[in-house]
């Protein structure tokens, strides 16, 4: 099998190494670069027209990222009859439905493994649950950079611009980590996810909320109240009608996501028979990337096919589908915005209770116009303990 390679950055040169070194029935053939790119092997070049048209190639991989030229070049590529595969979460969120439909009308693999989880198989192992189950729950740690800060955050001791800093020297984000911090690149993957398991095309716009105005005295706070906190996806499914959002989440600190550190993944569904299934491991970086690129080319090779999705079901978005006692940090004059809640005030922060998701990221919007340091966090659903400790604070504090 003959394979092009579009874009030679860290995926891309991670994606050649191990077919180099690896089985023979795979070759690296061509390897298509920018015009500024300097070309320092045989296989590369800056035609790709000649890629397209080149009747040896069987797959081209895509790592080039972004939606523009990703989108065009993905399908050309599917429409001369090649395989594609590709790790761009931003540009398979946006327009996976397409992508299927054109690779289905040319008689070929459209596959993205590499762009949700990493090395983990999650992409893989979501469409096997999916096959025969319904899948009502996606939920976890979705991105390493976020996890990476948030726990360094915690267990260093330090506050977020030199854990970010760190992470930008350890090669975990990148040199501007909007996407990662602020939650964009969790959204890709939930929708990527959320389209698979639920085989309907995903909403527009997802409530998001990340990380960026989290501070060491938050950290320290959540600490004592024996919570951890991470950024976190989630999708819930019920009937016809299904929620996502990507928030700060606090978890007991006996909790599995709790206890995922680093740049680790921590990704959960649950399946109405299956029940929960958890997948862990890198989420992210060059060989494991790369390694998730080269599982769907031996898929290819061998012939082995995925889940046939039309992303036709005609499910409905619904933002307040999920309900969450939620904590706020801001200034106190944005607490009459919480007037009509049932809420207490604990250590000058304001916890809000059982309020619908879709709501509190719209009340947040006007918090963070009056404070935009604001932060916020819900309270894990799955741990009472984590209510329980606020509780038990709150009666401290109040009473």
């Amino acid at each position: 099998m003959k394979i092009a390679i579009l874009g030679f950055g860290t995926v891309g040169s991670g994606v050649y190494d191990i077919i180099a070194n690896g089985d023979t029935r795979m070759r690296v053939t061509a390897i298509f670069i920018r015009p500024t790119h300097p070309a320092t092997m045989p296989e590369m070049t800056t035609d790709l027209d000649a890629i397209l048209n080149d009747p040896t190639i069987d797959v081209i991989v895509e790592t080039m990222g972004g939606l523009h030229p990703a989108h065009d070049y993905i399908l050309q590529a599917l429409q001369h009859g090649k395989h594609v595969v590709t790790a761009n979460k931003a540009v398979v969120a946006k327009y996976l439905p397409e992508f299927t439909a054109v690779a289905a009308q040319h008689h070929v693999q459209f596959y993205f493994e590499a762009t949700t989880g990493g090395g983990i198989s999650w992409i893989r192992n979501l469409e096997r649950a999916a096959r025969i189950d319904q899948i009502d729950t996606i939920e976890g740690i979705f991105n390493g950079t976020s996890n990476y800060i948030l726990d360094q955050m915690q267990r260093a001791h330090l506050d977020f611009d030199p854990v970010l800093l760190a992470a930008k020297d350890m090669g975990y984000a990148e040199a501007d980590p909007s996407a990662d911090i602020d939650g964009e690149d969790v959204v890709n993957k939930l929708k990527i996810s959320a389209a698979l398991a639920y085989n309907m095309a995903p909403p527009r716009d997802v409530p998001t909320f990340g990380i960026r105005n989290v501070s060491k005295v938050d950290i320290d706070f959540f600490v004592s109240q024996h919570q951890v906190l991470r950024l976190i996806g989630k999708s819930k499914r019920d009937g016809d009608h299904y929620s996502m959002v990507v928030e700060p989440r606090l978890y007991s600190e006996t909790a599995l996501a709790a206890n995922t550190f680093e740049n680790f993944n921590l990704i959960r569904l649950h399946g109405q028979t299956i029940g929960d299934l958890q997948f862990y491991g890198q989420g992210a970086g060059k060989y494991p990337t790369a390694n998730a690129i080269v599982q769907d080319l031996y898929d290819i090779l061998e012939n082995a096919p995925h889940l046939d999705r039309s992303f036709d079901q005609p499910l409905h978005f619904d933002a307040n589908l999920n309900v969450n006692d939620y904590v706020l940090r801001a200034d106190p004059m944005t607490f009459a915005m919480f007037n009509d809640r049932e809420t207490e005030i604990v250590n000058d922060r304001l916890v809000i209770k059982q309020i619908p998701t879709g709501d509190m990221h719209k009340l947040m919007r006007g918090v963070l116009a009056i404070d935009a340091d604001a932060f916020m966090a819900a309270i894990g659903d799955s741990e009472l303990a984590a209510k329980d400790v606020l509780h038990q604070q709150d009666q401290e504090v109040i009473g």
